[in-house]
């Protein structure tokens, strides 16, 4: 079938986009240390979900997909700082996590599935 056509890595990748253009301009982007990071989240969920998709074995794919749900738990507490120290609004915050808790949701669905 191939990663490309798994939802759950188009909605990382949709992340990815969003997280680019949100720390282009602006504050979040004169804060480099934390425009990093999020941007090393964002591009750390649809990687390992690619990677894993793409491993021999459940247990070796599982393990990337656990990394990628731990990528957007993380990704999650920057886009709460960031709007803490004022960069983005709540409604931004709330919209970014509530994808991000969709895109965790999948890949334990995912994970579950391949454990089968």
């Amino acid at each position: 079938m191939g990663f490309e056509n798994l939802r759950v890595w188009k909605e990382g990748m949709d992340v990815v986009d969003e997280i680019y253009l949100l720390t282009k301009e602006g504050d979040l982007a004169r804060d480099f240390d934390l425009r990093s990071q999020m941007r090393r989240a964002a591009i750390s969920i649809p990687s390992n979900i690619a990677e894993g998709d793409e491993l021999d074995t459940n247990k070796q794919a599982n393990r990337h997909f656990y990394i990628a749900r731990g990528s957007a738990a993380e990704l999650q507490t920057q886009i709460t700082i960031a709007r803490r120290q004022g960069y983005i609004n709540e409604d931004t915050e709330i919209a970014l996590n509530e994808r991000l808790k969709m895109i965790s949701r999948m890949l334990y669905k995912l994970i579950k599935a391949r454990e089968k």
